[in-house]
């Protein structure tokens, strides 16, 4: 018997394993929380269950490969042509989709650091290089910079728009300006995962942009405005070319049944969802006046958590929270980000928040 093992890529060695939030532990006689994963605390939106259970009956079938009636309502849902749109395994799947249609070996990949955390891994596993700006003081993508990293070698940009972990948020004018500089062959992809939460008018819609772009690439998700994190579904809007390369690089059968119709069904209660997320805009300003009023200097979020810059007390505060029975998501010697949740689970935020500060 041979000691040696199957060769994989050495490209691998590099790559960081994606760390998601940690859950909270049950506790006898204590609600504990989990903020750690910017998930939607409320349950599925009317009508999302009852259809997840009648497609539940078929799972001796595959899915409809092609999401016919997802595709046919984003299209009616969003203003845009049939052949625009390419559906996914959540933002996540259809990025890395997008990278792998792009970028190999030699090429560059650029994204703003620290941001969507994904973005390095799935830059290295095509082979391409990961090219990281860092942010401005506040937090927010450094669009000059990341412009001025441009080079003949580079093939895609992520503009995680609002940027996760921090909430900020690029304004039209500056964006615009960014898009004007990049060259027209390189793709332009930007990560909406949290657009339904954007309440600042200067954030542009990026489907206003990818309409008059061939270049530019819109990314949106299910998991998490509209609550359906744990079915894996997402979706782009690009035209055509970039579109039809989405399709033919996506997983077989990647989005399930029950991800397709409770995605169908979660369009179709859309004034629920407005509501919903119009209770967490409110608990979002809650937290952030908080967080400010005990002396925090928090940037302002446009997404559905909170950052908190801590540097090499990243840990400490995050096991304050644990303590407390919340679950925050710590980035060592940078900071925390804690999704807005349950009004009890921000309560108790706040309070771990004012006793950290204060020294009790």
């Amino acid at each position: 018997m041979t000691d040696k093992t199957p060769k994989l890529r050495d490209v691998l060695d590099g790559i960081p394993t994606y760390k998601p939030g940690r859950p909270a532990a049950a506790e006898a006689g204590r609600t504990t929380y989990k903020l750690s994963s910017n998930e939607n605390p409320y349950p599925p939106l009317p009508g999302v269950m009852e259809q997840t259970l009648a497609a539940a009956g078929n799972f001796n079938r595959y899915p409809d490969m092609a999401c016919t009636e997802l595709m046919a309502e984003l299209s009616e849902r969003f203003g845009v042509p049939l052949d625009h749109v390419a559906t996914g395994t959540g933002s996540v799947g259809i990025a890395q989709s997008l990278v792998q249609s792009t970028a190999g070996e030699g090429d560059e990949v650029i994204y703003a650091w620290r941001s969507f955390e994904a973005y390095p891994i799935i830059t290295r596993i095509a082979g391409a290089q990961p090219v990281q700006v860092p942010l401005t003081e506040g937090d927010v993508h450094d669009l000059d910079a990341m412009a001025d990293a441009i080079t003949d070698r580079t093939r895609l940009i992520f503009v995680c728009n609002p940027n996760n972990p921090t909430g900020t948020a690029v304004r039209r004018a500056e964006l615009e300006r960014f898009l004007d500089r990049v060259p027209s062959d390189v793709l332009i992809v930007l990560d909406e995962a949290y657009k339904e939460f954007v309440r600042d008018p200067e954030v542009p819609d990026g489907l206003d942009l990818y309409r008059q772009r061939p270049n530019v690439c819109v990314l949106r998700t299910f998991s998490k405005a509209y609550g359906l994190a744990g079915l894996r579904v997402g979706f782009a809007v690009a035209h055509p070319p970039v579109a039809a390369a989405l399709r033919k690089t996506a997983v077989p059968f990647g989005v399930s049944q029950l991800a397709q119709d409770a995605a169908v069904a979660s369009l179709r209660s859309e004034d629920e969802l407005l509501g919903r997320v119009g209770s967490l805009v409110c608990e979002r300003k809650r937290v952030l006046e908080g967080l400010a009023g005990q002396g925090w200097n928090i940037p302002d979020s446009q997404a559905n958590f909170v950052w908190l810059r801590l540097g090499e007390r990243t840990v400490d505060f995050a096991e304050a929270c644990e303590k407390a029975g919340v679950i925050v998501r710590p980035f060592p010697g940078e900071g925390v980000r804690a999704t807005i949740g349950e009004t009890e689970a921000n309560d108790l935020l706040l309070r771990v928040a004012e006793e950290f500060r204060s020294g009790r």
